[in-house]
């Protein structure tokens, strides 16, 4: 399996090019699966189901499954994160793995930047990041030397950004 990373700040819009790059990827014939990290708490179960109530009488792991999908929910109950490694490898195998989030994962990745949100680019800052996706009109991030993006995707040019992300895609 390959790895690549779409990165940026919350409200950038990673979770919206995914939605378009998959399809773009899916259509070439790959298989495609996706880790998603966010700093939130996320429950992808509710309060008064069986699953929920039984992690809550404190299983560590809880598989959910049902006729069209299957969960496996692994509580940390206060152990740090799993790492990439540790996550890679518990997905059946595909073509590609995308990651979102994990800023500091030292893989190749695509930052999304919108200037109008205010927030500094990852770039340089973060390991990885080898281009910069932004809306068309927008000036590409620069640091302070005047250095430039290594690569520069407009967010509307999916084909771009697959072909970039196949790639700079690596096996871990």
């Amino acid at each position: 399996m390959k790895v690549f990373g779409i990165a940026g700040h919350s409200g950038m819009g990673k979770t919206t090019l995914l939605e378009r790059l998959i399809p773009e990827l899916t259509g070439r014939g790959l298989s495609v699966s996706l880790i998603k990290h966010s700093h939130k708490s996320i429950d992808i179960d509710r309060p008064g189901k069986d699953s929920y109530r039984l992690r809550e009488a404190g299983c560590g792991e809880v598989v959910l499954l049902g006729n069209e999908r299957w969960a496996l929910m692994h509580e940390l109950r206060g152990a740090p994160e799993p790492s990439i490694d540790y996550l890679l490898g518990r997905l059946a195998p595909c073509d590609l793995v995308l990651i979102e989030g994990f800023k500091h994962g030292d893989f190749p990745k695509i930052e999304v930047w919108r200037a109008e949100l205010g927030k500094s680019a990852l770039w340089p800052q973060w390991p990885g990041i080898i281009g910069v996706a932004s809306d068309g009109a927008e000036p590409l991030p620069a640091t302070p030397a005047g250095e430039v993006v290594p690569l520069g995707f407009d967010l509307a040019d999916i084909r771009s950004i697959a072909d970039a992300v196949l790639q700079h895609a690596i096996a871990l």
